[in-house]
């Protein structure tokens, strides 16, 4: 089971207990992934309460998702989301992945959620691309980077672009096992991360702050 970095058998049973209860579908994804090859790309539950928290916080309707996975984060955000504004709640989540978004499709459906959910199956770039040439900037409240770190600051700028004022955005894997600590480690993805995390500590139109929920979570506020 993916858990927190550096985090003790026992604690991680600790924060289990103390926070709150998964839905059926969350508890089911979480222990069908865990049996996967690449079962360490999926959050840690701890990780999902935090998205839930935060999508209450800043009240989202409306969020983005590249990097689906399997669709634990895309669930646990779409059920607080829908929990404040049902029907009216949308999440566009992008990935290309077939095979992974097909058990995601599964949990969201069984979750109940399935029609809020928008997955487009393309280069996430185009994806995000297209909304913003349709006239969706600053249309979203949310939003949750976790794919290929090489193209985070990518990601970055269009996310930026689609939030409103106000709206968070939350990168994942950002502490990436320790590896950017080192700054001998120059390995592609490690450098984009640790390039990213500066670019943002510096960029003026975000307030931001690093966290080491999962894996580390970057977490920016469109000024």
């Amino acid at each position: 089971m993916s858990t927190s970095l550096g985090l003790s058998p026992e604690v991680v049973h600790y924060l289990a207990e103390v926070n709150p209860p998964e839905h059926p579908a969350l508890t089911r994804c979480r222990e069908e992934t865990a049996k996967l090859p690449n079962a360490m790309m999926q959050i840690s539950p701890e990780q999902g309460a935090f998205m839930q928290v935060i999508a209450r916080l800043v009240k989202a309707q409306r969020a983005f998702e590249v990097g689906v996975f399997t669709g634990y984060s895309s669930l646990a955000t779409m059920l607080a989301m829908r929990d404040m504004f049902g029907d009216h709640a949308h999440l566009l989540a992008c990935d290309v992945s077939e095979e992974y978004t097909s058990k995601a499709r599964h949990y969201w459906k069984e979750a109940g959620i399935a029609h809020l959910i928008d997955l487009q199956i393309r280069p996430a770039n185009e994806t995000l691309d297209q909304r913003l040439a349709a006239g969706e900037e600053g249309k979203f409240d949310l939003g949750f980077i976790d794919a290929d770190k090489t193209s985070y600051d990518g990601y970055y700028e269009r996310g930026l672009k689609l939030l409103k004022r106000g709206g968070v955005m939350l990168f994942d894997n950002v502490l990436w096992s320790g590896r950017v600590a080192h700054p001998e480690n120059m390995t592609p993805d490690t450098a984009a991360l640790r390039e990213l995390a500066f670019k943002i500590k510096n960029d003026p139109r975000v307030h931001a702050a690093m966290t080491s929920i999962g894996d580390g979570v970057l977490m920016c506020i469109k000024k």
